[in-house]
């Protein structure tokens, strides 16, 4: 659609935008857009909205990727861009219409209320986020310009720990204990609890831990470790793993909140549009435009959809029990959830129904549905939903031995939720694990049912199924 406002058009209707989030009781970050072209857009996409980011070949080839497929008309592009800073940092698109325009804009500020009130992005630092990306980026330039390291042996380590970057913790409301702490809780755990009844039974003996072992307990910041505990990478290396590691931890908030996000980001879109009084022309084509972003996509999760219906029915249920009351249930919700908790909490049988939403499968190359949402099995349907929400969809691995038998050799284990880990990309990522941590890795998990240690050396892939002596080596 053709452009058919000024900067001056884009500044009014943003002052009444800004009034009527005053009115509704949002409270968001101070706002800056940005007007960019196609180009620039692909651009931003491609380095997840930084307006600087680090060198590395995979985001040109996601932004040769992005735009190969505008290009040819496959898939679109956003009607914007917003990124958790403070002051929040948005992007438009040049090419939209006015009308577009005010709608985003509205949408902007249901995103800026989201990242500054909910918890998950607490730890973010966003008044350092655009600095910190820039130290980070001028650092990794830095080593490739380096001439006794290159670009080459820089892209090396990247290529690793970008396999592994979302091998991280991800409860970052849960402090995590330092060595010390840990020892202490180690020791109170190996003292034998109180037996009523130490008359008449053997004692417990008294076995002391090892307060020595690397990790104490199981750890999940893969990078971070790898970085602190391995002896023989030098310190840009090491340095380049915490960069990774830094990053993931900011995006990852964004990761387990996406439905909400973009619910709460469209829910309020729609409420600041429908009390501006806008023209009737405006008014029919955004419509157009909000039924098309909420609308809900045969097959998959639309997140703008699923987020959207779930806040408005928050609000009217609660507002059925007292007036007001659903407004404070909403905003109270979108403080203390993340898209695990929110779906588990609010998404209802009655609403489930309603939207037709459904389980399926495939089977010898056809799509089979196999629960609905009826009375009977709505909620597996929807904890099936919640297997396939932000992070739940990354396999947690967790290091539980840095020295295993007394040999260097790192021990991780799988926590298994019914979902087995898919072969080609356990092979690659424990050849990067191994490649940074330079001896042999050793995973423990489960395959159809049976445990099974995957190891990787310099030979490459090997397999041990437990309780046989037979290792069936898979090597390349």
């Amino acid at each position: 659609m053709a452009r058919n406002w000024t900067i001056e058009d884009l500044e009014y209707w943003d002052a009444r935008i800004q009034e009527k989030v005053r009115e509704f009781g949002l409270a968001c970050f101070p706002q800056e857009f940005e007007v960019c072209d196609h180009e620039q857009m692909l651009g931003y996409m491609a380095y997840h909205g930084m307006p600087a980011h680090y060198p590395h070949w995979s985001f040109g080839k996601a932004y040769e990727k992005l735009r190969t497929l505008y290009r040819y008309g496959v898939s679109g592009l956003p009607y914007e861009m917003v990124i958790n800073t403070a002051p929040s940092l948005a992007y438009l698109m040049r090419e939209n219409s006015l009308c577009l325009q005010i709608l985003t804009i509205a949408h902007v500020y249901g995103h800026n209320d989201f990242f500054r009130n909910n918890f998950s992005f607490r730890d973010t630092r966003p008044e350092l986020a655009i600095a910190h990306f820039k130290l980070r980026a001028e650092r990794v330039r830095h080593y490739v310009e380096d001439p006794s390291i290159g670009p080459q042996r820089v892209e090396e380590i990247l290529d690793a720990a970008h396999a592994l970057s979302l091998q991280c913790r991800r409860d970052t409301a849960i402090r995590k204990l330092s060595r010390a702490e840990q020892q202490d809780r180690a020791l109170a755990d190996a003292i034998p609890p109180r037996d009523p009844y130490a008359g008449i039974h053997k004692a417990r003996e008294y076995h002391a831990p090892d307060l020595n072992r690397i990790p104490l307990e199981p750890e999940e910041d893969i990078l971070l470790f790898i970085a602190e505990n391995q002896p023989y990478l030098s310190e840009w290396q090491k340095d380049l793993l915490r960069i990774v590691h830094e990053e993931s931890r900011y995006f990852i908030p964004q990761i387990e909140t996406k439905i909400m996000n973009e619910g709460w980001a469209s829910y309020w879109h729609f409420q600041i549009m429908n009390n501006l009084d806008l023209p009737e022309d405006l008014y029919l084509e955004f419509l157009v435009h909000h039924n098309q972003v909420v609308r809900p996509h045969p097959g998959d999760i639309n997140p703008y959809y699923l987020g959207f219906r779930v806040w408005a029915d928050i609000r009217q249920r609660y507002d059925g029990e007292s007036q007001g009351a659903g407004q404070r249930k909403i905003f109270e919700v979108r403080e203390t959830d993340r898209d695990a908790s929110f779906l588990r909490r609010f998404l209802t049988e009655p609403l489930m129904r309603d939207m037709d939403l459904f389980e399926y499968r495939r089977d010898q190359g056809q799509t089979v549905i196999s629960q609905i949402s009826d009375a009977d099995h709505w909620e597996s349907v929807r904890d099936s939903l919640l297997k396939n929400v932000g992070m739940a969809t990354v396999p947690v691995i967790r290091i539980t031995d840095a020295d295993f038998r007394h040999n260097r050799v790192l021990l991780l284990r799988h926590a298994h939720d019914g979902r087995d880990l898919q072969r080609e990309y356990l092979e690659k990522t424990l050849g990067y694990l191994h490649r940074l941590w330079g001896r042999q890795v050793l995973l423990e998990t489960t395959v159809s049912g049976a445990s099974v240690t995957f190891s990787y050396d310099n030979s490459g892939l090997g397999e041990i199924r437990t309780g046989s002596a037979e290792q069936r080596n898979t090597h390349a």
